[in-house]
């Protein structure tokens, strides 16, 4: 009788948190329109994407000229940028333009990058360096990633000081062509700042987007702000043996012994963590959530097991969420078919969750695999980011853009897991959100760093139209 009675109060907590894990009421805000000349953006962007500004690690493998051309573009793209911001040339392609303000209050940076990944031309259904515009769409590399926002910084600038705004204090745009190849253009301007002794106000690069049916049991479009990013590592798996002749082989060939140590790895994800980009996420979208998913998300203490036995089976953008991942992608050994190589090695990309370390994720592999003979390296890698705030100014600025350009949306923060240049501002800053001011839908997000990368007209002049917003709150 008393585990009944047990049974029974606990059902019943369990049920009435969930009915009052409901939508926080706010206060009710009245958005103003936004002027902008949007077929001007349109233009400006197809100019940008006309540049071949690929990056590339083999420095021999780029195209200088590509990138100045781009550079050389811009005072006739947006001459009011230029007849009112200074631009400073930073070493390896840093570009930092300063709108300075009517105040003295601290500045805040808004950030993108220029450089863009290789192509497959062969693959793509339009020429990928053109700006084709078919259908309310253009076509190109970079139209997402990221020279719409690059290029929606300048325009809304552009747009604002066409019309006599002023902003209330200073403004930078911090812009790099080497982001794709964590290149140091970013991180020699942050240097600059902290030399100067510049507090900064806020910060806001790429990252999440609107989206949609990305969160369980939620249906409307949720815009996603990054108030911190993952770290990653590559590491290098190596084994040595005798080699031979495939004929006789031993009953483990380094292939295999790597094999099994990949399936171990597998079979043994990384500990969850809800962290606190996590936890605000889930707070806010789990309250929209149906009331199953309500349950769930409002009694982690207790369901967090159910979160943990999901998110291991279905991978993906929820398991990336809570834990550090383990994605391996290259292996090689013998040139020949019927050679066992003396050596083989493969490769993992970890993705570290805000409460791993690279130490520890190495420290980690290295228990899991359990075997001497395999040796693990450190091919490059970054820690995770510092965590941002957001009970401040800066994060209600940027919220309050996206709210009121993308109406109806919910506004959220999120872990975003993959690595951007705004990493670097965590030196300065506790103010550093990643948000990329487009609507993007599922297909569209896989299209990026992959073929046919193409962007709505219609999310090109809602991008200027929320740097508008942010710039006029600065």
């Amino acid at each position: 009788m008393v585990i009944l009675y047990i049974l029974l109060v606990f059902l019943v907590v369990i049920l009435a948190r969930a009915a009052m894990f409901t939508p926080k009421t706010s206060e009710k805000k009245d958005f103003e329109d936004i002027e902008l000349d949007r077929d001007a953006a349109v233009h400006a962007l197809s100019e940008l994407v006309k540049c071949k500004t690929v990056s590339n690690t083999d420095p021999s493998l780029e195209d200088d000229a590509e990138f100045e051309k781009l550079i050389g573009k811009l005072p006739g793209l947006y001459p009011n940028v230029f007849k009112t911001c200074t631009l400073t040339r930073f070493p390896d392609r840093g570009l930092l333009f300063h709108w300075k303000g009517k105040g003295d209050g601290d500045p805040a940076v808004l950030m993108a990058h220029y450089d863009v990944v290789p192509v497959e031309e062969e693959n793509w259904l339009k020429p990928p360096f053109e700006a084709i515009i078919e259908d309310g769409v253009m076509w190109g590399r970079g139209t997402l990633d990221t020279k719409v926002t690059f290029s929606g910084v300048l325009s809304a600038a552009e747009n604002l000081i066409g019309q006599g705004f002023r902003p209330e204090n200073d403004l930078y745009f911090a812009f790099s062509g080497g982001e794709e190849i964590n290149g140091p253009g970013a991180l020699n301007i942050v240097k600059w700042f902290q030399e100067q002794g510049i507090e900064l106000k806020l910060v806001l690069d790429e990252g999440g987007a609107v989206v949609e049916d990305v969160f369980p049991g939620v249906k409307e479009p949720c815009a996603l702000i990054g108030i911190a990013e993952k770290g990653m590592l590559n590491l290098e798996y190596s084994i040595s043996g005798a080699g031979g002749h495939a004929s006789a082989p031993a009953p483990h060939t380094p292939i295999g012994r790597l094999s099994m140590a990949c399936a171990k790895v597998e079979a043994n994800p990384f500990k969850m963590h809800f962290t606190k980009p996590v936890l605000e996420m889930f707070d806010t979208l789990g309250r929209h959530s149906s009331f199953l998913y309500r349950i769930i998300f409002a009694n982690l203490w207790c369901f967090g097991w159910v979160l943990n036995l999901l998110t291991k089976k279905s991978g993906g953008e929820l398991n990336a969420l809570v834990r550090t991942t383990v994605a391996f992608t290259q292996m090689s050994g013998s040139k020949a078919p019927n050679v066992i190589p003396p050596t083989a090695s493969m490769v993992s990309n970890l993705r570290l969750n805000p409460a791993d370390s690279i130490d520890g994720a190495m420290a980690y592999i290295k228990k899991t695999i359990g075997a001497e003979d395999i040796q693990l390296r450190k091919i490059n890698g970054m820690e995770p980011s510092r965590i941002s705030r957001t009970d401040c100014e800066g994060w209600d600025i940027v919220s309050d853009a996206a709210a009121g350009t993308w109406r109806g949306c919910i506004v959220a923060p999120y872990l975003m897991v993959q690595c951007s240049d705004s990493r670097h501002y965590g030196l300065i800053s506790d103010k550093v959100y990643r948000f990329s001011a487009m609507h993007m839908t599922a297909e569209e997000r896989h299209t990026i760093h992959g073929n046919n990368e193409r962007i709505r007209l219609e999310e090109i002049g809602k991008a200027v139209e929320f740097f508008m917003r942010v710039m006029k709150r600065l």
